[in-house]
């Protein structure tokens, strides 16, 4: 990290990355794939660098995924397995079937929310890998960032749908 540059907090990054360790190891669930998809750190000076944090993040999720799936799949059956994964896959198709500039509630006139154009951008790359088995990776969807507009789309709906979409991309890899 070089002079004064901003990055996520070192501590709080460490201290992350131990519990996610020490439950991985234990073989336990006090930390999920989702947790981790939720993870946010302060931000300070001389912080780890956010893209290689994110980086990393985005490998440990996959990996408690891939150990989620592989339980639930010796528990409930492939089959359920599948079938839940599919269902969740329908849930944002369906949503992403409204039309575009509508796809998801908007803040009001004097506050800002995601530019809409570029959230139905990448909506449409969701759709198509769905839709059509179009190549579209985790990591593509984690990065995704989006420009603020007045009237935008809701930041929480859609980061809802981005969530769930790299849940399902675990769920079939």
């Amino acid at each position: 990290m070089k002079g004064r540059t901003r990055g996520y907090h070192r501590a709080a990054v460490d201290a992350f990355l131990a519990g996610a360790r020490e439950s991985f190891e234990r073989d336990d669930d006090a930390v999920t794939s989702a947790h981790i998809r939720e993870a946010s750190f302060p931000l300070g000076r001389n912080g780890y660098e956010i893209e290689a944090v994110d980086r990393a993040l985005g490998r440990l999720e996959d990996a408690f995924a891939g150990r989620e799936r592989d339980r639930a799949i010796a528990a409930r059956g492939r089959e359920e397995w599948v079938t839940e994964a599919r269902g969740l896959a329908q849930e944002v198709l369906d949503h992403l079937a409204r039309p575009r500039k509508h796809r998801f509630a908007r803040t009001g006139l004097l506050t800002f929310g995601y530019r809409v154009a570029e959230v139905d951008h990448v909506a449409d790359l969701i759709t198509r890998y769905l839709r059509d088995g179009e190549p579209l990776t985790p990591e593509q969807v984690r990065s995704a960032a989006f420009r603020m507009q007045r009237r935008g789309y809701r930041e929480e709906q859609v980061d809802a749908l981005l969530d769930a979409t790299v849940e399902v991309i675990l769920a079939v890899r």
